[in-house]
């Protein structure tokens, strides 16, 4: 499994200071295949597919609109999904954990926090039958009544419990980047990870969060081999102070101030060559779908 030493993270990001937060990492990319540069795999997240019908029925439009891959929710009916999969060939390369924001496993409750232990270990029992190779999880909500250094120990703790399921499930819990008021640093969201000192542990990196409040090319570099998969999702600054700052996100792909060719360089660096996911509204008709599709292909070719 490749390494991030204190030396290659030096060289990379040239900060002492991050060096120093950081320490060394164990987190490989997705694993298989040789590095080739930007041999990104084209996915879509499952929420973002707005088509009616069956999950058969849905997925054979994704796979008519050139994705190669869908990110299921948990707790979904397991069989239909796979069926779908295997009748379409696409893949699950990853599963979005469907409790983390209802049953925080930062909550100050014992019965919540329990109950979103649980539903991370189910997605991690989804991901085996998918056959996928990470679990998108939340690991904390930072709010008036849960403190940040709470939501850091509590949620690290629950993680743990879940150690050995990923493992045996062979799928890594990948940390996303949300608004949820929690790890808002790269340097931050590197040592939390490196503090779990397990391969089971890593990130999901979405491009977009990230524009509200810095540079997801500085990101990429500080978080290196840890990240598992990536969402591909653009962000408006000018929509956001006009409109709102929700409203940052209703723009197409290339129409937002994501500077992908900076992204794409630092993907380049750092040698990520595994999953794109789409999480991007327009999903909702064929058209959508493969427009959806057209402009990750203009993104991957930046």
């Amino acid at each position: 499994m490749a390494q991030t030493t204190r030396r290659d993270f030096l060289k990379q990001s040239g900060s002492a200071l991050a060096l120093a937060a950081l320490g060394s990492s164990t987190f490989a990319a997705e694993e298989g295949a040789p590095i080739r540069k930007r041999q990104i795999k084209k996915g879509i997240m499952w929420g973002t597919v707005g088509v009616p019908g069956t999950v058969l029925e849905k997925c054979k439009l994704l796979k008519e609109a050139g994705f190669e891959g869908f990110e299921p929710n948990s707790h979904m009916n397991e069989d239909e999904v796979l069926r779908a999969r295997d009748a379409t060939g696409l893949q699950c390369p990853s599963v979005c954990c469907s409790t983390h924001w209802g049953s925080p496993v930062s909550d100050p409750d014992p019965a919540v926090r329990a109950k979103g232990l649980e539903g991370l270990k189910q997605a991690l029992r989804d991901a085996k039958r998918y056959g996928a190779t990470s679990v998108l999880f939340v690991p904390a909500v930072v709010n008036k009544t849960v403190s940040y250094a709470d939501a850091y120990t509590r949620s690290q703790a629950e993680i743990r419990k879940a150690l050995p399921f990923a493992e045996e499930a062979g799928a890594r819990i990948a940390i996303e980047n949300v608004w949820n008021q929690f790890l808002l640093s790269p340097l931050e969201a590197a040592r939390y990870v490196d503090e779990f000192n397990s391969p089971w542990v890593g990130w999901h990196f979405d491009v977009g969060n990230v524009i509200n409040t810095g540079w997801p090319e500085q990101w990429i570099r500080i978080l290196n081999k840890r990240i598992q998969k990536l969402h591909i999702k653009e962000f408006s600054r000018k929509r956001r102070d006009n409109e709102g700052l929700w409203k940052g996100f209703d723009v197409e792909f290339l129409q937002g101030d994501d500077d992908w060719p900076a992204v794409m360089k630092a993907l380049d660096e750092i040698g990520y060559n595994g999953w794109g996911i789409a999480e991007q509204g327009g999903g909702n008709t064929l058209e959508g779908l493969r427009k959806l599709s057209s402009g990750m292909d203009k993104i991957f070719a930046s």
